[in-house]
């Protein structure tokens, strides 16, 4: 099973979910990996402090003009949707490495084989061990604007296990999709506030697109406002934990400890949590079936 952990905006407990949820169920499962997908800042590992057993380089291929054979057609700049290649009439193509994403698509178009593609390195994935419970991460290099690569490698170096509960990076853009795509079900976190709620709605609406089951968790929830709630309500969305504002939390995080570790009652509620998660994720597969 694949639980994705995402967000409409960053700092609303995300990866604090993630992290606890990970430990709980590592306790309680066969076997769980905790992946952070947020490659371009992953913090997870200062939670769960992991003994890093292995670290792969995430190549990109990008595309190098072979002179001696390129005829200046133009071809491989019209292929590119991206304009990493800019045609120069009758000099070789320009390449601009960063804006390329790799799709191989100039190369099928140059009708002289012309070009060929050299691996460039974007980012790095560790993996290791968090006691029980199996870690892997990615991190981008500094100046890199792309991040679904990386985090798709995050996932293809996902261990062989029962559960993985992916920590995506914050907001609804393409990082966001490619970390919660193919998975089974998703947690979408938010906090009650103005803000919280705007970019749930909009968290809502890409994960509807994507066609994943999900429901809400609300962080720092607040008995005097029950704005969250009242929204979930009107869209049919089930809201399976509200987690109290705590400064014992706070106090735990800004310590880089885990909060079920801090408020030991927490720990229940997370494993009821993940109850609740094994009956969603199976009703609907029924749905789907």
């Amino acid at each position: 099973m694949k639980i994705a952990i995402a967000s409409g905006k960053g700092g609303t407990g995300k990866t604090t979910l993630a992290t606890n949820l990970a430990i709980v169920g590592a306790a309680r499962a066969d076997s769980v990996a905790y992946l952070d997908c947020d490659v371009e800042e992953p913090n997870g590992h200062l939670f769960l402090n992991p003994t890093i057993q292995q670290r792969t380089p995430v190549h990109l291929p990008i595309p190098k003009v072979l002179a001696e054979k390129c005829d200046h057609c133009g071809k491989c700049a019209q292929a590119c949707m991206f304009n990493a290649l800019v045609w120069l009439g009758k000099k070789e193509p320009l390449v601009f490495p960063e804006l390329c994403h790799g799709c191989g698509a100039c190369t099928l178009a140059c009708p002289n084989d012309a070009i060929v593609e050299e691996p460039r390195e974007i980012g790095v994935v560790e993996s290791g061990m968090s006691g029980d419970l199996r870690f892997v991460r990615g991190l981008m290099n500094v100046g890199e604007a792309k991040s679904p690569p990386v985090i798709r490698a995050v996932r293809e170096a996902a261990p062989d296990v029962t559960w993985q509960i992916l920590d995506a990076p914050p907001g609804t853009s393409c990082p966001v999709v490619a970390a919660v795509r193919h998975c089974d079900y998703a947690l979408l976190v938010t906090e009650p506030t103005p803000f919280g709620l705007h970019d749930l709605k909009l968290a809502v609406v890409a994960i509807r697109q994507i066609g994943l089951p999900f429901a809400v968790v609300i962080n720092r929830a607040d008995p005097n406002d029950d704005r969250v709630e009242r929204y979930c309500a009107a869209e049919n969305i089930p809201v399976l934990l509200s987690i109290p504002d705590d400064r014992r939390v706070a106090e735990a995080y800004s310590r880089g400890e885990l909060m079920v570790d801090a408020v030991p009652e927490l720990r229940a509620a997370l494993s009821a949590l993940w109850e609740r998660i094994e009956k969603e994720v199976t009703r609907s597969a029924t749905v789907g079936e």
